[in-house]
């Protein structure tokens, strides 16, 4: 008997470790949106800028250009490029935490400039859902097992 197709994009997938087909092309699609959205403003604002440039901001557009460079390669590779997505999941929780959260706190958020970059970044859940993450602990996190030769 046939398995429905459905069930078969959550049911993990031996052949990709474990991993479920459905977080696989969400990985996909989150490296899909770093290029289309994040991409173009960056490398705008890096080629079109004029004079001295202030350092700490020419880093922080440098990193908002080479991270969703960086991306394409997930776009054929989700696994392999999955620090990718640790890396946005943490810069966008650090900056929830300590620039928008005591602003929404005081009520000072929505309405602002820095209230629309904490509405750009509502999606962590769902990026954080797609992120296959007993895949990563065993990958990226846990120690290797040492192999027992009997």
């Amino acid at each position: 008997m046939p398995v429905n197709p459905f069930v078969r994009f959550f049911t993990p997938d031996p052949r990709h470790e474990g991993v479920r087909p459905v977080q696989l092309w969400g990985l996909r699609l989150f490296y899909f949106l770093m290029l289309v959205f994040v991409a173009p403003s960056a490398w705008r604002g890096l080629l079109t800028h004029a004079g001295a440039w202030d350092p700490v901001r020419a880093v922080a557009i440098a990193v908002w250009a080479t991270y969703p460079a960086l991306a394409l390669f997930g776009l054929f590779r989700p696994l392999r490029w999955l620090p990718l997505m640790f890396f946005t999941i943490g810069y966008k929780t650090i900056w929830l935490a300590f620039v928008a959260w005591p602003l929404w706190r005081v009520d000072m958020l929505w309405g602002t400039p820095t209230g629309d970059v904490a509405g750009s970044f509502l999606a962590l859940p769902l990026l954080a859902a797609v992120v296959p993450w007993g895949y990563a602990w065993r990958m990226y996190f846990a120690w290797p097992r040492k192999v027992v030769n009997r």
